[in-house]
């Protein structure tokens, strides 16, 4: 936290910060200074570490990302980022996924554009867009068929940037895709693809496999080792560029908070380490969906500030302003910064 963010700061802090510093250095003959008053030394090194741990704390509190705006009483969910950061896409998802679909904004001077369908969506059921790290490839997930308007499973999709915009989606084809439900990709700078399935060869209930990208084509896909995979559920995960580390959602482990919580798995020598709970932004509740742009963290959670019980009545108005709030009960999209949690 620099000083311009002291007025953020809790009372305390600003009270003892205000306080005034005579005492503190003394001018000696040759026009220098030198430190003096041994009290006060020590209470500016102690307002000086109550300021970095107060930092610190607020970096790893993740906050609703564009509360009201992208972070409504609406499920919001999947937000990717172009690499230039000039646009933003994210799903919004009715209960229970019956209705999903992919709305981008467009950077503007002063902010972000209001939100429109993007325009390979809205026919049928699509989610969880995903840049190329270069931004000319977008892949999503959809349930929209070979051919025909019937729809199927969940397969990877992906479509390509022209000068004209996006180009009719592509299946990406049986290498990856099966009979099966395919969800969550995230691309490597070497055209590798990380996703989510349920197949056959699997370590758990649910895995992230990866499939190599070579001669331009994907390999068979494989699931990524027990560092990351269990013989639980794990899904939905987001891979550095240079594939230096992994964050995923794993749902049953020891030390999942609630309904799943993120993990992280740092690649070393070529090595996937063993994955740990990024503690300090799960909640009792999912927290999935990661994505990392310019060091934030941005994660779908179900946390809200819902209460079962009230001291009175609600009217039919207080009820209505309670389902309009972001924090509803709802998904919504969070962001927090990202290297304090590498640093954990």
């Amino acid at each position: 936290m620099g000083w311009s963010q002291l007025a953020n700061a809790p009372i305390a802090i600003r009270l003892t910060i205000n306080t005034p510093t005579q005492g503190f250095l003394q001018k000696c003959s040759d026009g220098s200074f030198t430190s003096l008053n041994f009290h006060c030394m020590l209470k500016y090194i102690l307002i000086l570490t109550i300021l970095v741990l107060y930092s610190a704390v607020q970096a790893q509190t993740p906050v609703l990302f564009m509360n009201g705006l992208v972070s409504t009483n609406l499920n919001e969910r999947d937000m990717a980022i172009s690499p230039d950061g000039n646009e933003m896409y994210y799903t919004i998802q009715s209960s229970h996924g019956i209705l999903s679909t992919i709305v981008r904004r467009k950077k503007l001077a002063n902010g972000w554009s209001d939100p429109e369908v993007a325009p390979f969506s809205g026919l049928f059921n699509d989610l969880e867009p995903a840049f190329s790290p270069d931004g000319k490839k977008l892949f999503f997930c959809s349930n929209r068929p070979l051919s025909g308007n019937k729809t199927k499973d969940y397969d990877i999709w992906v479509t390509e940037r022209t000068t004209s915009g996006w180009s009719e989606p592509m299946n990406i084809g049986p290498s990856i895709n099966t009979t099966a439900n395919e969800f969550y990709p995230s691309v490597a700078l070497n055209g590798n693809l990380y996703f989510t399935a349920e197949r056959e060869g699997a370590i758990g209930n649910e895995d992230i496999f990866i499939s190599t990208f070579a001669n331009g084509k994907y390999n068979t896909p494989h699931p990524l080792d027990t560092a990351v995979n269990s013989k639980l559920w794990e899904f939905n995960a987001f891979v550095a560029p240079d594939e230096s580390y992994i964050i995923f959602t794993s749902y049953g482990r020891n030390d999942d908070a609630g309904g799943g919580d993120l993990y992280i798995s740092v690649r070393q020598n070529k090595k996937w380490l063993p994955a740990r709970n990024l503690k300090s932004v799960n909640s009792n509740t999912i927290d999935y969906c990661p994505f990392v742009f310019d060091n934030t963290l941005y994660f779908t959670s179900g946390k809200h500030n819902v209460t079962t019980t009230r001291d009175q009545q609600m009217d039919y108005r207080s009820l209505m302003k309670w389902y309009e709030q972001s924090t509803n009960g709802g998904e919504n999209i969070y962001s927090v910064s990202f290297l304090p949690l590498l640093k954990e």
